[in-house]
């Protein structure tokens, strides 16, 4: 399977079930054996095309009045997507989607596609007149809302990043036993490092080193997520509490600051993932931390802690709109009225664990969005 059918197949299968568009392409990428750099380019169509949906779809209606069949519609998105937002060769990404196409459809899709090449230059100019809904495929209501709190360059600003493809970091994990190893990550690492404000995170350029990963020595994660890690700054010897811990990336930068040494309990609400958190920790060699299932909504999951903690990690769960860039499904799933309820819900959670901080302790409240 060639990487752009593996991507229509992702988009098809995204529109057409509820599942996550990265899952999808996990499960495509490896059962049709995708090698590393059609894996990349599969991502960057289906990640493209679904970060500026409204902006390909209204490309198409300037071209085709009238109903188009879904798998003809996703085909043109992915088309217009190379031709409008890539570097791929526009003749590429004219042959390359028409080839995909069925035979009785095929000059459709040919004759969009070379119209769009034609008039990209104009198309590129008034799509910078266009409405920031459609230009840069957001909610409206979250652009209302955005625009109610920051002036029009700052919300048009944020658009934009949303829809950038995200870079990849990496933390090491001075965890690893493997101190040889780890001394050679640390120095093939060295130039790439962010420096004293994300100690240990680099970027990656190409694909993360796949045996550092399943050995332990890195994980990939991205540099933001240690802010609330240092500012609860936790000590060796603490008892921590990481309340909505899985899939576990902040609970094991706990127990790097923490030099393995104290007692970290990581909850969430999750079976499935509080089994994956387990098999990342055991991979980082985290070797203070308890896994345990929690549902701080309910008030009785506090008995046993209580009041048990020198400090609590509080990141809660949230609408993610402040990773919107590098969660590609979270402007078509959420709903304005998802809203107030998340919030409520959130801070029932922070009445749950704030009666377990011991006196004195301290609690980092944090949230994405």
């Amino acid at each position: 399977m060639s990487a752009r059918r593996c991507a229509l197949e992702s988009l098809t299968q995204w529109e057409d079930t509820s599942r996550f568009a990265a899952d999808i392409l996990d499960d495509l990428a490896r059962r049709f054996r995708l090698s590393p750099p059609d894996r990349g380019l599969a991502q960057e169509l289906l990640y493209g095309t679904i970060r500026n949906l409204y902006l390909l779809d209204e490309l198409i209606d300037r071209f085709r009045r009238g109903s188009i069949k879904p798998l003809t519609r996703n085909l043109l998105r992915l088309g217009l997507y190379q031709l409008f937002k890539t570097g791929i060769a526009e003749h590429a990404a004219v042959n390359e989607t028409v080839d995909l196409a069925r035979k009785h459809e095929r000059a459709l899709v040919n004759a969009i596609l070379r119209n769009a090449q034609r008039q990209k230059p104009e198309l590129l100019a008034e799509i910078e007149t266009w409405p920031l809904e459609d230009r840069f495929s957001h909610p409206a209501f979250l652009l209302d809302r955005w625009l109610a709190r920051y002036d029009a360059d700052t919300v048009e600003a944020l658009c934009r990043w949303n829809n950038e493809p995200p870079p990849v970091y990496a933390r090491i994990n001075r965890l690893s036993p493997n101190k040889d190893a780890l001394d050679r990550v640390i120095t093939e690492t060295q130039d790439s490092l962010l420096g004293p404000d994300f100690p240990d995170f680099f970027q990656v350029t190409g694909a993360p080193d796949a045996d550092w990963i399943r050995e332990g020595l890195l994980y990939v994660q991205d540099p933001s997520t240690s802010l609330a890690c240092r500012l609860l700054d936790p000590q060796p010897g603490e008892t921590v509490l990481d309340a909505c811990a899985a899939p576990g990336g902040k609970t094991a930068l706990l127990a790097a600051l923490m030099n393995n040494e104290g007692q970290i309990v990581a909850t969430d609400n999750s079976p499935s993932r509080l089994e994956q958190m387990r098999e990342n920790l055991q991979r980082l060699a985290v070797t203070n931390t308890e896994v345990t299932l929690a549902d701080w909504s309910d008030t009785g999951a506090t008995v046993p802690y209580f009041p048990a903690f020198d400090a609590i990690l509080l990141d809660v769960p949230c609408s993610n709109t402040g990773v919107m860039r590098r969660r590609v499904d979270v402007r078509w799933r959420i709903q304005e009225r998802d809203l107030p309820r998340q919030a409520a819900h959130q801070a029932a959670l922070l009445r749950a664990v704030v009666p377990l901080l011991k006196p004195g302790g301290r609690l980092v409240y944090s949230t994405c969005s």
